[in-house]
């Protein structure tokens, strides 16, 4: 027999159902409204009907009446069982979790002195990265006294922008933070 799964206090109280719905008439909404006049007898379409007669309802089939929207006027309701209706709400939200594009943030680190060779180099890496859709952090480290280069920096990385321009767009310019003169730049959208 397979084993319910633990709900904790805040999942459980997040809708009122049955008894917990004290309004007059409720809005009653759902797919499975046929399945539920068939049951019962009597011809249910989804409208305002007295909350009452709802709970009935739920009762006579041993559903639970869930109020979905309590803020509508009246509120809406649906005729469900309240664990599989929470099942099914935390599947969906995973799923939309899951679809939801993540951020990947590489990051390419400069000296105030890189030569030529090495600027092309982390150029090119800085190019793919960008290609595959991620953002890439480039900074200059400065040790000890090559702080006094901080404008060698600032143009080194200027430089990296404008090399980047046709492939992603600065989030903002270079700016000092202690030892690390650092910028970003996010792929264009396609």
């Amino acid at each position: 027999m397979a084993k319910r799964p633990s709900l904790k206090d805040s999942e459980r109280n997040q809708f009122r159902i049955n008894d917990q719905i004290r309004v007059p008439e409720v809005r009653l909404v759902g797919d499975n409204l046929e399945e539920i006049s068939s049951i019962i007898g009597q011809s249910i379409e989804s409208g305002i009907l007295p909350t009452r007669k709802a709970r009935e309802w739920a009762e006579r089939l041993e559903l639970d009446l869930v109020e979905i929207s309590p803020n509508a006027r009246p509120p809406v309701c649906r005729i469900v069982d309240y664990n599989k209706f929470l099942y099914d709400k935390k599947k969906k939200e995973k799923e939309i979790k899951a679809k939801a594009a993540k951020t990947v943030l590489k990051e390419i680190r400069f000296g105030p002195n890189t030569d030529d060779h090495d600027f092309e180099f982390k150029l090119r890496h800085a190019r793919g990265f960008l290609e595959e859709g991620a953002k890439v952090k480039a900074y200059v480290q400065f040790k000890g006294r090559a702080i006094v280069f901080k404008d060698r920096g600032e143009l080194l990385l200027l430089k990296f922008l404008k090399e980047l321009e046709d492939l992603g767009a600065a989030e903002y310019l270079p700016k000092l933070e202690g030892r690390r003169m650092h910028t970003v730049v996010a792929p264009k959208k396609k």
